[in-house]
């Protein structure tokens, strides 16, 4: 062997090494949201305060668009083309210093939202986010809003949209979701139990037969799909919810049917990327996660909980 094949095989050797170290301790977020959908502020500044935090990894997810006037999502195609354009541009000047991945949380509303094979083309995304904000009842063209942070508006949607049932409601929810993992590409489902965020116990409680049984049925269908579950961070930080999205018992049956996690912020503002991550990582290892999926210039890896 040469001196050079010495060297080339220690250069190897090292460069394994060094992200063999780096994949165990990445500090990263995948779910993002800039001032093209309801964020605070232009990609450019959580960049600048991910570096600042130390991330290696930060993936943009802003919504995507919607065939329907709202506040949260990109509001056209064209904007769509816009924001990835941005976060490709940011992806080049900042190539030294951080990982830059493109993405969106597409929404999914039966007979309604475009396909995520169509939208994941037309902006080129890195990976998809798939999520579920707004249920269409099963016989009527009025959507329900889970989400938001106003309590009166999710009683309301259940009142006025399904007549107060409450088992026709929570069905229609995993259902939509159980539709959206058999019919879309996707990478990540978002806040997989974020129904229960304005329930706090007050028209169903999860340890219900029939509401883990609607739960058991989605993980097993997660399951033979392979998709990432999202363990989101925002209803805890923001005040919404009294545990992540999903919760412990959840990610209970989660490790057991082996599939995989990976932990966001659901960052609307620059200083959320990393809140309660340290308090959901104690959790993670102690219902015995070892590893978190982290989206690479090389496609999915694991870095550990």
């Amino acid at each position: 062997m040469t001196i050079n094949d010495n060297k080339r095989l220690l250069a190897q050797t090292n460069n394994k090494l060094n992200k063999h170290v780096l994949m165990q301790n990445l500090l990263f977020n995948l779910h993002t949201h800039c001032h093209y959908c309801d964020g605070s502020s232009p990609p450019e500044e959580y960049v600048k305060e991910a570096i600042r935090q130390g991330f290696h990894t930060l993936g943009f997810s802003s919504h995507a668009p919607v065939p329907f006037e709202n506040k949260f999502a990109i509001q056209s195609e064209s904007k769509l083309i816009e924001y990835a354009n941005e976060i490709r541009s940011l992806k080049q000047k900042y190539k030294n210093e951080l990982n830059i991945f493109l993405a969106s949380e597409i929404d999914f509303i039966p007979g309604i939202t475009s396909e995520f094979d169509y939208l994941n083309q037309l902006a080129e995304l890195d990976y998809a986010i798939g999520g579920v904000h707004l249920l269409k009842h099963p016989e009527k063209d009025t959507l329900w809003f889970i989400d938001g942070p106003k309590q009166e508006i999710y009683d309301e949607g259940l009142k006025n949209i399904f007549d107060g049932d409450i088992h026709l409601a929570i069905k229609t929810y995993w259902r939509q979701i159980r539709e959206m993992i058999n019919t879309q590409s996707f990478d990540i489902v978002a806040h997989l139990d974020k129904i229960k965020m304005h329930n706090r116990n007050r028209y169903f409680t999860e340890n219900e037969s029939w509401y883990q049984h609607e739960l058991i049925e989605t993980l097993e269908l997660i399951a033979e799909k392979k998709i990432i579950v999202e363990v989101n961070t925002r209803g805890i930080y923001k005040g919404r919810s009294d545990e992540l999205f999903p919760g412990v018992d959840a990610l209970k049956k989660i490790l057991d049917l082996s599939i995989p996690i990976t932990l966001n912020s659901d960052a609307h503002k620059p200083e959320d990327l990393s809140k309660y991550f340290p308090e959901a990582r104690n959790i993670l290892k102690k219902i015995g996660f070892k590893k978190l999926r982290i989206f690479t210039e090389n496609g999915w890896d694991e870095s550990n909980v």
